[in-house]
């Protein structure tokens, strides 16, 4: 098939690949998508249960840049974000403590994967469509998927994958690139859920609506009242538990139920008084094998959040900036950017 001058492949459809596709299509630019999952998302991703809807992923986004600043609220406007928690705690060696600072959080409404599904309305989107390799001739680039199917061809290829999976592609084309991603680490997490039957008790000092703690026990780390997040109806009462990293890294070859389980007891320990929980009535987990960007090159972040080649290759996402989501949405929005206004090439 003859692509259009110019057609950029984007691989991978979370918020760092959308980021960038809207870029480029705002400038005129055709894009086609190409995610492994069922639709986009990334961490952003939810699971819909015949009882609840769950956040595995990415809880909330946060807001400190003014350029994304305009973009979320572009994204409230939608109606698929909220501003949430807004009854935020942390679980303190002498109690639960309410945790109040000015920064905006948000979430996506009804599920995090609202923002996802947003960005990506109108886009041309291949979901299950794992890439396994490029080839390149001396002026385009086809991509071919898990099933021997070639895509293309394409004038550009921007990789918004964890490090590790955008190596493997690179690395039979541009050494720097590899070396690239090969100096980014991003470490594992666990993610947990639990549903419940009843509602959780009453806690000393505690709000009855408190929606989500932050925790420094040594396996967990966050917990999430879902049912508590707008737009999730009248859903009964369930928890998000994110494991610690470093924990996830130990623990990462355990079973799920193993691991939900290990979990809801850390969560049980951190209750002030002598709480107990309802019995569960679903628990489950999900491992992110590449959940957050840790150690970069000489251990430092680097002084560009994407990286462009002149071969038509390029990369982006939170790996080059940071881990929240409004990094990696930057690090595909300035890349989009790059691509179209010229900017120097890395």
């Amino acid at each position: 098939m003859t692509q259009p001058r110019n057609h950029t492949a984007i691989i991978g459809a979370g918020i760092a690949g959308l980021a960038c596709a809207r870029s480029l299509v705002a400038a005129g630019r055709p894009v086609t998508l190409f995610e492994k999952g069922r639709g986009p998302g990334g961490r952003l991703s939810s699971r819909r249960l015949p009882q609840a809807t769950l956040d595995l992923g990415a809880q909330f986004l946060s807001v400190r840049d003014a350029t994304f600043a305009a973009a979320v609220q572009e994204w409230q406007a939608a109606g698929c974000l909220a501003e949430w928690p807004t009854s935020l705690w942390f679980a303190a060696e002498d109690g639960w403590q309410r945790h109040r600072d000015d920064l905006l959080r948000l979430c996506g409404t009804p599920r995090m994967s609202a923002l996802t599904r947003h960005l990506a309305a109108g886009l041309e989107l291949h979901a299950r469509t794992r890439i396994e390799r490029l080839e390149h001739d001396s002026r385009e680039w086809w991509l071919v998927d898990a099933q021997d199917g070639r895509h293309g061809p394409f004038t550009q290829v921007v990789i918004a994958t964890p490090s590790a999976q955008a190596r493997a592609l690179v690395a039979p084309h541009d050494s720097a690139l590899a070396a690239a991603c090969a100096a980014v680490i991003q470490r594992p997490c666990w993610a947990a859920w639990v549903l419940f039957d009843a509602p959780l008790p009453a806690l000393p000092g505690v709000d009855d609506d408190w929606q989500a703690v932050r925790l420094h026990a040594p396996a967990l780390r966050f917990a999430v009242r879902n049912h508590l997040k707008p737009g999730r109806g009248d859903q009964g009462e369930s928890l998000t538990l994110l494991a610690n990293l470093e924990w996830s890294k130990v623990r990462l070859e355990d079973g799920p139920e193993t691991i939900a389980e290990a979990l809801l007891d850390a969560f049980q320990r951190s209750l002030p008084g002598d709480i107990a929980l309802p019995e569960p009535s679903v628990m489950g987990a999900h491992r992110w094998r590449y959940a957050q960007p840790d150690v970069f090159a000489s251990g430092e972040a680097v002084n560009v959040d994407y990286r462009l080649a002149r071969n038509g290759l390029a990369l982006c996402g939170d790996g080059w900036r940071g881990p929240r989501i409004e990094d990696a949405w930057l690090s595909g929005h300035h890349l989009g950017d790059a691509l179209t206004g010229g900017s120097p090439t890395t």
